[in-house]
């Protein structure tokens, strides 16, 4: 078969989160290990992931922001894209007839049939990413990989003959963290709680890491507690952070634009996180968690988790230091619940999300052929 050449579109910003783009990159770097070819196009919004990509080794297309940009769409998160659907697809167009891809990625919210009518033409294939089911799609091949999600939840959004992969079996995963899967989880068999990760998002535009480490200083951990607080370096109140982690009774470590996540989760005994993807990267390596739900559409999944007893749910809310309070006291004091909410956890995601979508792509590609 002939190299396959794939193009993915999605957006890194202050209010979209980093989440997007990772999960793109993720799946961009199983492809490229099998000799296929990957480009991106991405719109210059503030807090942009544009040169990562570029130092992840990929081709990366700018369209360029406007601030000024009238908001034009009805769809919910239509103030993301930073142009009308039609103008997107139009400047996407011309980057699209030069590569002419076999397949084209798409991972936005504010993006879907509109934009994709417009680009999926010539035989190329299309691929959505999504996690709402709120929209509807003409694609191939669709991924949702959000746990407890079902296919019946799209078959009205797309057309008979999309295959779509649905729940967490799916999860887009690198490859460190399916292989330290095996020390991660054996590690855990007698508990302690030595080391506390903290990981709110690559951007935490609302500085709830800030929150979150002051609440900290009412609860039980143990005097000898390393805390570490991971973000990104687009994070708005990364200063901030830094200056409060110094202030703090226990050794407090903030790290940036980390490269090996998959270790520190592993060497990890307990985490507040955000809900989102990276949930599906501490389930998979059996970290219990208290989790955050920071947007709306983390709530379907965090529920289940919590009745999956995979996570405990905190509040974000004026609850927080007596939630987070009593969360810390109930992993100090009790190992067991941490052992179990770890078992729990390692069912929902075994790692082998990312191959079976490598697979299927693979698959349709070969079938054309």
């Amino acid at each position: 078969m002939k190299t396959m050449k794939v193009v993915f579109r999605a957006d890194a910003s202050l209010h979209i989160g980093s989440g997007h783009v990772m999960r793109c990159l993720t799946l961009a770097d199983a492809l490229k290990a099998v000799g296929c070819e990957c480009h991106f196009i991405c719109r210059e919004h503030p807090g942009n992931l544009i040169s990562l990509i570029g130092k992840r080794g990929f081709d990366v297309h700018i369209l360029a922001f406007n601030e000024a940009t009238e908001v034009i769409g009805c769809l919910p998160h239509a103030r993301w894209l930073g142009a009308s659907q039609e103008l997107d697809a139009k400047e996407c167009s011309d980057f699209l007839d030069a590569l002419q891809p076999c397949w084209l990625i798409v991972d936005h919210y504010a993006l879907d049939i509109v934009w994709e009518r417009k680009l999926k033409t010539n035989g190329r294939k299309l691929m959505v990413i999504d996690d709402l089911a709120d929209r509807k799609h003409i694609s191939d091949v669709l991924l949702d990989q959000t746990f407890g999600r079902h296919i019946s939840d799209y078959l009205s959004l797309v057309p008979e003959h999309s295959v779509l992969l649905c729940g967490s079996e799916y999860a887009l995963l690198r490859k460190e963290f399916v292989d330290s899967r095996a020390y991660s989880l054996s590690r855990r068999s007698e508990y302690s709680f030595e080391t506390l990760l903290i990981t709110l998002g690559g951007v935490d535009k609302e500085n709830v890491t800030r929150r979150v480490l002051e609440s900290l200083k009412q609860s039980e951990l143990p005097e000898a507690c390393h805390i570490i607080v991971v973000m990104g370096s687009t994070a708005p109140w990364l200063e901030d952070i830094y200056q409060l982690a110094s202030t703090m009774q226990w050794h407090t470590e903030v790290m940036v634009n980390v490269e090996n996540m998959a270790l520190l989760m592993s060497d990890s005994d307990f985490a507040i996180g955000a809900a989102g993807s990276t949930s599906w990267e501490r389930c998979c390596l059996g970290l219990p968690t208290a989790m955050m739900v920071l947007a709306d559409n983390q709530r379907f999944a965090a529920g289940l988790l919590e009745q999956a007893k995979a996570v405990v749910c905190l509040s974000a809310g004026e609850e927080m230091v007596f939630e987070v309070k009593c969360a810390i006291g109930e992993a100090v004091r009790k190992p067991e619940m941490l052992k179990a909410m770890s078992e729990s956890a390692r069912l929902v995601v075994d790692g082998t999300g990312c191959a079976k979508v490598l697979r299927a792509l693979i698959n349709l590609s070969a079938i054309d052929g």
